[in-house]
């Protein structure tokens, strides 16, 4: 769908009324909605009122970006995190002028430093579109969504109040994951973490502690950081005992992918891109520009699979994929291989099958090939659940229960035309719109996180409260495990001389 713009009303016509778009979540991708939609309001001159639903102090941090450990590295190089795809350089000459005056584009900057990036960026379009687009936050939560009167939506939110939009853009970001994989004995132990981004969760692990951490993935390294020390030791337990790959001190440039790779079918699919990766390899010495050549092509052939093709990679493929697409800065790298080295992290292969208190008050794991881990803590490290509503969110265990969203293929995430919500007969009935996680596609680049999230090709505009902001993230690429630290990208915009850098 093109952006048309629309001109201001006449002087003879009636004033239309005010839109109201509502965006659920104030983290990356809720950030980076509101500031495209401030953005074309004030270009088209177009009035707007927009509501920014989330508890947060601050918009634009979610939970990947609140984190203040410094260790916590973005997993994108800075010159592939600017807010404006049309201006790559966005966010390194931000932090230029915010104090790290020699950072390159291929440096890899704090979490922290991303959100603030994020929050300013933001209060510049909102400063900029001032007049024009009146922007509200509600600290509070959205509990419930119901259709309204003349084809408006109502939520309902947690403070007992409710809101009422023409438009509304889910960006809750990913899913709690509901850590099926853990026994009955280990959930119901107050030694068990299974939300360990919850302020405080770690608080009650002791200095000397040992830790297990379920998962392998980007989270579990975030963790193992922040947990290492003399005298513990953390465990990290995957299937695969893989842990993510570091992305090269000196990245080469991008090696396009052979064309034809969309009519393939998928068994020939995966033979073509092996051979790719390791023509790559032998020519380059290293794979990594096989697989940055082919991000831009990521979207597509994902939604180019069958249901079953898309069930086989994730049965067969996702591990390998997971940890060589959504890898480590160079100095994570570094500091989990001193770890590593020294003994106090120790990666295993293997599944939880039993748990049993320790005489000391802590665990005793067993795994399914008889090998036992005794430490003080579990963490679940597993990363997002694949299912909208695995975590109990009301929000989005009422839209399916009341058939304003239906789940998408294979159960992952809902179902989507557009970006628009599909509702439980498949028709996009309603000004409902989800983006990044809840439609369970997320390689494009969060979840991640919300760490890596499709790229929407465009935000809900505000003369048209009824347009999708993205591409239909149900099947826009392949769901990860771990989580990822990359926002969605935002759609290109033009720039004007108005458009100052943030």
């Amino acid at each position: 769908m093109s952006l048309v713009p629309v001109a201001p009303p006449s002087s003879g016509q009636s004033a239309r009324p005010r839109p109201t778009v509502a965006i659920v979540g104030a983290g990356a991708a809720g950030a980076l909605v509101a500031v495209q939609l401030c953005e074309a309001a004030a270009r088209r001159r177009v009035p707007l009122d927009l509501v920014l639903v989330d508890p947060a102090p601050e918009a634009g941090r979610g939970t990947a970006y609140a984190t203040t450990v410094p260790e916590h590295r973005l997993n994108v190089p800075v010159g592939g995190m600017s807010c404006y795809p049309d201006d790559p350089g966005h966010f390194r000459r931000w932090l230029c002028r915010h104090g790290e005056s020699t950072v390159t584009a291929a440096d890899f900057a704090s979490r922290y430093r991303y959100g603030s990036y994020l929050a300013d960026t933001l209060g510049r379009a909102v400063i900029r579109a001032h007049g024009t687009v009146a922007v509200r936050r509600l600290r509070t939560r959205a509990t419930g969504c119901a259709d309204g009167t003349r084809g408006r939506l109502e939520l309902r939110l947690a403070d007992g109040g409710t809101l009422t939009a023409d438009s509304v853009v889910l960006a809750t970001g990913p899913a709690t994951g509901a850590a099926g994989w853990a026994p009955a004995e280990l959930s119901a132990s107050d030694r068990f973490i299974p939300h360990p981004w919850k302020p405080g969760a770690l608080d009650a692990v002791g200095g000397s502690d040992d830790v297990l951490l379920v998962g392998t993935g980007l989270t579990a390294v975030d963790l193992a950081l922040v947990l290492d020390r003399p005298g513990r030791t953390v465990h990290a337990l995957s299937r695969g005992g893989l842990l993510p790959q570091p992305h090269a001190v000196a990245p080469l440039p991008p090696v396009p992918p052979p064309p034809g790779l969309d009519a393939l079918p998928f068994h020939r699919l995966r033979r073509e891109l092996t051979r790719h990766f390791a023509a790559t390899r032998r020519a380059h010495g290293d794979w990594r520009p096989a697989l940055d050549g082919l991000r831009p092509e990521i979207v597509r052939l994902w939604q180019g699979l069958t249901d079953d093709e898309r069930a086989e990679f994730l049965g067969r493929d996702a591990t390998l994929w997971n940890v060589h697409r959504h890898r480590m800065a160079p100095s994570t790298a570094e500091s989990v291989a001193r770890a590593r080295a020294a003994r106090r992290l120790r990666v295993h292969a293997g599944r939880v099958a039993a748990v049993a208190p320790g005489e000391d008050g802590g665990l005793i794991v067993s795994l399914a090939d008889g090998r036992t881990v005794r430490v003080a803590w579990v963490v679940d490290c597993t990363g997002p659940g694949l299912r909208a509503d695995a975590g109990g969110d009301p929000l989005w265990s009422g839209l399916l229960s009341d058939g304003l969203a239906a789940p998408g293929p294979l159960g992952i995430g809902v179902s989507t035309d557009g970006g628009r919500l599909l509702d439980a007969q498949g028709r996009p009935e309603r000004p409902l719109f989800t983006l990044a996680r809840p439609a369970g596609a997320s390689c494009g680049r969060r979840p991640r996180s919300p760490r890596s999230a499709p790229r929407p090709r465009r935000s809900p505009t505000p003369y048209s409260p009824r347009s999708p902001p993205a591409p239909g993230p149900s099947a826009v690429g392949p769901p990860t495990s771990s989580g990822c630290r990359c926002p969605p990208t935002p759609p290109p915009r033009r720039r004007s001389a108005a458009d100052s850098p943030g």
